[in-house]
This record gives C-alpha cells, structure tokens and sequence, in this order.
C-alpha cells in the first residue's frame, strides 16, 4: 500500500455490484480509510467492503428515487446524463494528494488540487455519449428528446474529451486503451479486471439450460438471445433486471425464464450447471464469460470487443478452447453459433476453462493495481522534488 499521501477515492455511482463495483471492491481493500465520493448512493446495494467507508455524494441524490420495493427504479437517472459534468465538480477532493477514480462516465472529471495526482481506471469513455448515443437517448424516444440530444450529445462529448485534470490512465483492456488513444490523445497502460475464481466451482453435471447473466440495458442486446431461446425451443435464464425487462418479456417464449436478481452463490450455481453463457453485446472487457470459465462453463460469445482478449475461440488456437465467437450481431448469426456449439460442446475442458480464469484471478489484479498506483506516485514525488 502506498504510505503517506491523503487518498481519496471516486466512483460514477452506487447502485448494484456490477464489474466495476467489483474493481472497486479491491480498490478499497488497498486503502481501506480513504473516503469515496460517487454522485449516487443507494444504500445497501454494494458489498460491505464499499459500504462500510464514509461515502459522499453529489446533489444529484436528492433527484432519484430509492426504496427496497423498487431498488433498481432509478427515476430521471438516464435524463440526468447532462448534469453529471456539473455534479461531478461538486465532490469537493481537493484536500487530498492521491485522487483514484474509477470511471466509465463521470468520475475522472473529478477537481483535484494542482499539487495532487489524479489517477484514473477507466473503464470506458462516456459510453452514454459515444457509441451508445442512439441506444439510450435516440431510438424509440420522444420527438422531443431526439430533437435535444444531439446538441447535447456534442456538448458531453466536448466535456469528456477534456482530461487535463487525469495525470494517468490505465484501461480495462486493449479494446478500451485504443478508445482512450482515439477520443482522448492519451496513452492507457492496460490492467484486466479481476474475476474472484474462489467463488465458483466445477459442478459435477449440467443441466439443459443456456445462461445469461446482465443488466437488461439495450446495448447488451439480450433480445438477441431471448429471440434465438424462443425459436430453438431452447431453454435460456436470464439473471438481471433493470429498464429493458418488460420489452424482452413481450419477445420471449415459453422457454425464457427471468430470474431477477439473485445472490453470489445462486448465480455461482447457476454459472456451473449451464450449457453455457450467451454474450451477444459489444463489452468494453466482460467479467461474465470469465466468471462462467472459473465454473468450467463455455461462452458463446460476439467475435468483438474484450471478450476477444480473454477468450479463446474454438480452432482459433493451439489453447483449450474456452468460447465459441459469431461475428454478426444479429439473431441468425446467433442461432447459428448455438447450434454450431451444441455439435462441438464436447470440445470444452472445464479444468481447461477454470484455468484461463485464474489467469485473471482477483489477487493478481490488486496486486498490478498496487503496484501501477505505487509507481505512479513514486515519479510523482519525484517529479514535485526537481
């Protein structure tokens, strides 16, 4: 652990544990008293590690509702995109001489003070502004809304482009690093996000099942799956929840199931018995097919984005396969890859497939997130004594 400096910590929001609340999770370990400013909270939504530090947040808290009847009803939250630049220069962490964001959206605009270093994790640029523009703010939106969004499009991307206040970036994977190059003129080291590999295991038999495990948010195109389920006849669960469930409930047939949220140890087990996991979305990284491996589970996975850094497609290498990849992202192209898996799914190792997840094993990301955050100041204070 670096000794000495004030560390504050910075994360978009706190709403469920996702992979970057996972990322996160290891970031608070390492500095366990620093405080960590978000412009959301929603308390009980996050692990105790997160939860248990002093969290401060933006004036945008006061904007969404919260309760445990509708945990994941984020009221105005999509509608507040252009307010987050604002809120986000509200987290006051200019008494601190580390600042680590951890950001996909807003984080890194975080103020700091001109003597502090400002790290950055980045997950992504400001997806919501870039490629996902037209899946959250476009299509199927009022007149009104696509009529405003694309001025304000501009101005976010104006916004997200200034990164003068990050000294350092790291990225999640090279997909993510050649992003930060193209929007932001900025050189990314690469560290992979973990997958904690001791939570899963390799079950003794599977069950006749396909496996989903996502937010049910437009770009993770899970009506893609549901569509291919509904016309193999094919049995497919659906663990997540969130603002696309009730249009994929109108797409799925009978053997679609929606499981909601469920605990680490249901989706373990759920991961382990699964023919294997559906990945149809373009992800900046994707834990889940990492997760399905550490349970000895396959992916069918998008030929595109992280997933072709942490996975090994089927005769595309001398490595144990662990995925079979479909080029196109469309319901045929789908279809096609399911039936291509179920004629070679013997092919699959599960020793193999858990270890290529141990290759991303927790320990060995908070060790290179250690050590990348170490260095970092280290040239820091050299740099201020010269």
């Amino acid at each position: 652990m670096v000794a000495g400096p004030r560390v504050a910590l910075v994360h978009d929001w706190l709403t469920g544990m996702r992979g970057g609340e996972r990322c996160l999770e290891v970031l608070c370990e390492l500095y366990p008293d620093a405080p960590l400013f978000t412009l959301l909270h929603f308390p009980g939504t996050v692990s105790p590690v997160i939860e248990r530090r002093r969290i401060v947040t933006s004036p945008l808290q006061s904007f969404v509702r919260y309760g445990p009847r509708r945990p994941w009803d984020l009221g105005p939250f999509r509608y507040l995109l252009p307010l987050f630049p604002w809120a986000v220069s509200r987290l006051d962490v200019r008494d601190y001489d580390l600042v680590v964001s951890m950001s996909h959206c807003a984080a890194k605009g975080a103020r700091v003070d001109p003597s502090a270093l400002h790290l950055c994790y980045c997950f992504s640029p400001m997806r919501y502004v870039w490629d996902m523009y037209d899946d959250y703010f476009g299509r199927g939106r009022g007149i009104v809304m696509r009529l405003l969004a694309g001025p304000l499009a501009k101005r976010l991307q104006s916004w997200d482009r200034q990164t003068d206040g990050v000294h350092d970036f790291v990225a999640i994977s090279r997909y993510i690093a050649k992003r930060i190059q193209r929007l932001y003129d900025r050189r990314a080291e690469v560290i992979y996000p973990p997958v904690d590999v001791s939570r899963f295991e390799i079950a003794d038999q599977t069950e006749d099942y396909y496996l989903i495990v996502s937010a049910l948010v437009p770009y993770k195109r899970i009506d893609l799956a549901v569509q291919a389920a509904t016309r193999l006849d094919r049995p497919l669960r659906i663990v997540g929840t969130g603002p696309e469930q009730s249009r994929l409930r109108a797409l799925a047939g009978p053997t679609v199931s929606f499981m909601g949220l469920r605990s680490d140890d249901q989706v373990a087990t759920l991961y382990s018995r699964c023919r294997a996991l559906l990945f149809p979305a373009v992800e900046d990284f994707g834990i889940t097919p990492l997760e399905a491996a550490a349970a000895g589970r396959p992916t069918i996975a998008l030929g595109r984005g992280g997933a072709l850094e942490t996975m090994v497609g089927l005769d595309e290498s001398d490595a144990p396969p662990t995925a079979l990849f479909f080029n196109e992202q469309s319901v045929d192209a789908l279809v096609d890859a399911i039936l291509r898996f179920e004629r070679a799914r013997d092919r699959f190792d599960p020793k193999a497939l858990r270890a290529r997840a141990e290759q991303f094993d927790r320990p060995i990301f908070k060790q290179r997130l250690r050590e990348w955050i170490e260095r970092r100041w280290s040239e820091h204070q050299t740099r201020r004594a010269c």
